[in-house]
């Protein structure tokens, strides 16, 4: 017996892995649906001009912000 095989715990999947595993089976567009609603929200080009106004607006932070000013 070697000793990767003495250590080999027996195959082990989740409640949570074995769920995600069956709905994808059971709708193989799902990904594909999840991507294309990502993208509608968040993989958006940046405006630049946009972002320098941002980083105009900013206010600087002091070091430890719940200090109170006594």
């Amino acid at each position: 017996m070697s000793i990767a095989n003495f250590f080999r715990r027996p195959h082990y999947t989740s409640e949570a892995t074995q769920f995600i595993e069956s709905l994808k089976q059971a709708q193989p567009n799902l990904e594909a649906q999840q991507r294309e609603g990502r993208g509608l929200l968040w993989d958006r080009p940046r405006d630049p001009e946009l972002m320098q106004e941002f980083d105009a607006a900013r206010v600087p932070q002091k070091p430890y912000v719940y200090q109170t000013e006594a």
